[in-house]
């Protein structure tokens, strides 16, 4: 089976509901980069030795699998699967979990004092800019309300779960 159409030779790809857009699209640009970090935690939970963890990114991987499919569907009455108001309140769970592990969390901290914390604050960053590209997206179109409240709390639960696997907690400096 080849896995090449040639229907995008010409700078165009179809959306989940067939439209087809160019591949720059702001819809194409939102669910790719979702796609990024979908691929980013994969990486990013091969470094994480603690089991709960690791099951925590794959839970997120799968969810992000139903945003993407959102932001890959124009016509929103042929969406099949979607976030939920639950998946929310998981994602809020894990985030008050993970920061209250932590000995008082203040201030910038330097990233990746492991390997594990490393990835996943690369993966907190392009979850952020996945929520720049929803957010472009929802001036051009209609997108769930829910997809951009997932998002935004998604950046904040691997924010906590990175801090939460720094080895060791190296404070910003701001002087010479």
């Amino acid at each position: 089976m080849s896995i090449y159409t040639k229907t995008g030779d010409k700078g165009t790809t179809s959306l989940f509901d067939n439209k087809r857009v160019s591949k720059d699209d702001i819809r194409v640009e939102s669910y790719g980069t979702v796609d990024e970090l979908v691929s980013f935690l994969g990486l990013a939970k091969n470094y994480v030795e603690d089991k709960d963890i690791y099951n925590i990114i794959h839970e997120i991987q799968n969810k992000l699998f139903i945003v993407a499919s959102n932001l890959a569907t124009e016509d929103q009455s042929k969406i099949k699967y979607r976030i939920k108001k639950e998946d929310i309140n998981y994602l809020e769970d894990k985030i008050d979990e993970y920061m209250g592990k932590l000995k008082e969390p203040t201030g910038f901290i330097v990233p990746g004092s492991g390997k594990g914390s490393g990835y996943l604050h690369v993966c907190r960053t392009v979850c952020r800019r996945a929520e720049r590209r929803i957010i472009t997206l929802r001036g051009h179109s209609t997108v769930d309300p829910l997809v951009i409240k997932y998002i935004n709390r998604l950046s904040d639960l691997i924010y906590a779960l990175a801090r939460f696997l720094e080895e060791e907690e190296v404070s910003v400096k701001y002087e010479d």
